[in-house]
């Protein structure tokens, strides 16, 4: 036992026996409205209002041996519950990374919070230092707003980001779910997203997020799909004027070749039936992907 306490941190244990509020017994009423002290890990719960809800193995075994050397630096902070428990604020990972390593106690601010205090902590504590992804940080923006009537003025302040940030972040809310899931799982980058958004067509986004992924688009490229999208450019060709919409049968054969091989295909037909098929590629490796399901068939 005594080695585990000394995993603490250096120095830190002497500052826990100074503290006039060493013991953890504190009463949520009390007009003392922070104090520290060793705490038993078993009698500290999750913070249902943790907007992370999945943790990188790794990143937690590597804290956990570096717990094991150098101690908990830096204290976790919580809140007092009933019959002598408590709820967690902040620091998810220390807590964890305190287990695995195999400590009992944990150093702790025990801070007097209402449950909206609470989230309000645990959210801002989460967007500040934890590396969620694009999405988990646009979940966690929109409950502190919606939660506290939050001006996005007011939300910049608070969490040290820029307006125009925050509302990159909520826009993509408006996405569709599977894309919003793509980010999550790091398919397509935040950046990918952001050019997504400004189609009005959900089938739209969706047909470019499945090229983004099967073609490894880069986001220069996705923008100017986008663009092209918005503002087709029209045909200068003379010969166009002249020309007769296709067939339906062609104009089948074009969607269907086009879905099969995740990209554009151009039918051009003269009104003698003859034309061309244009296979649009964007890099080397797309030419080979395309090549490859071609000779499959």
């Amino acid at each position: 036992m005594a080695a585990k306490k000394q995993a603490l941190g250096r120095g830190l244990g002497a500052l826990l026996q100074s503290m006039e509020t060493t013991n953890p017994e504190v009463d949520y009423d009390n007009s003392i409205t922070a104090s520290i002290a060793l705490i038993p890990i078993s009698k500290i719960s999750a913070n249902p209002h943790q907007p992370r809800k999945e943790f990188d193995d790794k990143t937690i075994e590597e804290l956990s041996q570096s717990i094991i050397e150098q101690g908990v630096i830096v204290p976790i902070t919580v809140t007092k519950a009933a019959n002598d428990t408590y709820i967690l604020i902040a620091g998810e990972r220390r807590l964890r990374a305190s287990k695995k390593a195999g400590l009992t106690e944990i150093p702790a601010y025990i801070r007097v919070a209402t449950k909206n205090e609470m989230m309000e902590m645990a959210l801002v504590e989460n967007i500040q230092r934890e590396n969620l992804n694009a999405i988990e940080i646009a979940l966690s923006l929109q409950a502190l707003i919606e939660s506290f009537n939050l001006t996005q003025e007011k939300m910049s302040e608070k969490i040290g980001k820029s307006r125009s940030s925050i509302t990159n972040y909520l826009r993509l809310l408006k996405l569709p779910a599977v894309i919003q899931i793509a980010i999550q799982e790091d398919k397509i980058s935040m950046g990918h997203a952001r050019a997504l958004i400004n189609l009005e067509s959900e089938q739209e986004q969706l047909n470019i997020m499945n090229q983004i992924i099967d073609r490894e688009l880069s986001v220069r490229q996705v923008e100017e799909m986008v663009s092209e999208l918005k503002n087709p450019k029209p045909t200068k060709s003379k010969t166009s004027k002249k020309q007769k919409p296709l067939p339906a049968s062609h104009i089948e054969f074009q969607n269907n070749l086009s879905e099969k091989l995740s990209t554009k295909i151009e039918i051009k037909r003269s009104q003698r039936g003859k034309g061309t098929i244009t296979i649009e590629f964007s890099n080397d490796k797309d030419f080979e992907r395309i090549i490859s399901i071609i000779e499959e068939n």
